[in-house]
């Protein structure tokens, strides 16, 4: 064998080394059973190639190479198999328990019970605190009919080629599911801010973000008009598909903070200004138009993204700022719009490091239960961001971990938006700490109240 030829198969050696510990990550999930049977098959032929060569070579660095190869394809093979069986019993587990679950179709439902210490959660009042994306529709109706999740969250490749008919077609597909389990409305989340994020354009009008259509020259009392004019346009073709839940607006105030890698988070583009009463009226004005249609708004991202300098998206973030500037500041235009609206707040996936430097807002109890539950006083509905960012997976305490504490903490819905398995890992975190008594039963219980209260106003 030639040398080129050897070097190629080091390569290739190193190359499905790194992809067996990356191939089930979130960016990744678009490929991630491609990359799975790549490495496989890849390795596989590695190994029996080398194994081949070895009996060949008798001595020197060809068979220290061969050794160094055949080393880094077996482990390989073996941490990929094992990452994809692990998934694999995960997500039968869950889907199994959902089974056992799920009443009969045509026996009449049962009133869900409170969680209680003394008594063992279903899993179904677990999965009302899950909103998912998908791109396997049949699934997504399997997890309907399973009572798993409290929500679905559509974007562009979901849509992508279809008409609004058959998109509103789609979702009273699911609803239907619902009313004949004798459950409210599913949550059917959209992520339709305008601007450079309109996930539903097309079929959906492509509208200008919020901030795009404020005239700085102009009292924003003299605009209020174009405001609702604008959120009732946005929110009569949201409502037209069955989309009753819209995440916008998005209410952190525009700092001007440039970062370096920004591949995702762009506030400066999505803010709607640096003001904070002006946000705060804009945002006001925008939900109470959509709830005139039966779409709730969501404000985000709490604790604010305006001052940070990293893309959650892709990094752990911080927010560093004390309490008493953001009070002041930031927060103004949360507060207004959680006194004045049904709206849904989003959480974010910075680190408040004057308040809890160890644990991003979306799941540190410092921040959700201290601040917003016992301090404001709020009982509105809390949505993370999506879960399957990198400031969420990569942290130390991974999805799984994150999921039980953002419960814990009093946050209500769980966003997995992107990559849909990363459902199965959440719920299975759950299910093992209701099952080790490690859920706050009375914070549970109070979040399926919040949850059921939002649902039964939702059309």
């Amino acid at each position: 064998m030639s040398n080129s030829s050897r070097l190629l198969r080091l390569f290739l050696a190193f190359t499905i080394f790194f992809l067996a510990f990356h191939f089930r990550t979130p960016a990744w999930s678009n490929w991630g059973n491609f990359l799975f049977w790549l490495i496989i098959i890849i390795s596989s032929f590695l190994i029996l190639t080398e194994i081949w060569a070895f009996h060949k070579i008798f001595r020197g660095k060809r068979r220290r190479l061969s050794i160094v190869i055949l080393t880094l394809a077996w482990f390989s093979l073996s941490i990929s198999t094992a990452s994809q069986v692990k998934f694999l019993l995960t997500k039968q587990t869950v889907l199994n328990k959902l089974t056992a679950e799920t009443p009969a179709p045509t026996a009449p439902p049962a009133p869900p019970a409170p969680p209680a210490l003394t008594t063992p959660l279903k899993v179904a009042n677990l999965g009302k605190h899950f909103v998912i994306g998908y791109r396997d529709f049949d699934e997504l109706q399997l997890l309907v009919e399973k009572q798993g999740i409290a929500g679905v969250f559509i974007t562009n490749r979901n849509v992508h080629g279809k008409t609004k008919a058959e998109i509103k077609q789609e979702i009273q597909t699911l609803q239907e599911i619902r009313k004949n389990q004798g459950l409210p409305p599913l949550l059917i989340a959209a992520d339709q801010e305008g601007g450079i994020v309109s996930k539903l354009s097309p079929p959906l009008t492509k509208l200008p973000s919020l901030g795009r259509i404020i005239d700085d020259d102009k009292s924003i009392d003299q605009q209020k008009q174009k405001v609702i004019e604008y959120a009732a346009k946005q929110a009569q073709e949201l409502a037209e598909i069955g989309v009753n839940l819209n995440f916008a607006p998005v209410v952190d105030l525009n700092k001007g903070v440039k970062i370096v890698n920004d591949k995702y988070s762009k506030i400066t583009r999505r803010a709607i200004s640096e003001n904070k009463e002006v946000v705060a009226k804009v945002a006001l004005w925008y939900c109470q138009t959509l709830e005139q249609y039966n779409v709730k708004c969501t404000i985000k991202h709490f604790p604010g993204l305006g001052r940070v300098n990293t893309d959650t998206h892709i990094a752990e973030a911080e927010l560093n700022a004390s309490v008493e500037e953001l009070m002041n500041d930031d927060w103004v235009p949360f507060r207004e719009v959680m006194k004045n609206t049904q709206a849904f707040t989003m959480i974010g996936h910075a680190k408040l490091m004057a308040v809890d430097p160890e644990n991003a807002a979306s799941f540190s109890h410092k921040v959700v239960t201290e601040i917003i539950r016992q301090n404001w006083q709020h009982n509105g509905v809390l949505i993370t961001d999506d879960f399957g960012m990198q400031a969420v997976y990569g942290s130390k305490d991974g999805v799984a971990n994150a999921t039980v504490k953002s419960i814990n903490a009093g946050v209500d819905l769980i966003l997995l938006s992107y990559d849909k398995n990363l459902y199965y890992d959440a719920m299975y975190a759950l299910m093992t700490a209701a099952k080790e008594g490690k859920l706050d039963a009375e914070v549970l219980g109070k979040s399926g109240e919040r949850i059921d209260r939002l649902s039964s106003v939702i059309k």
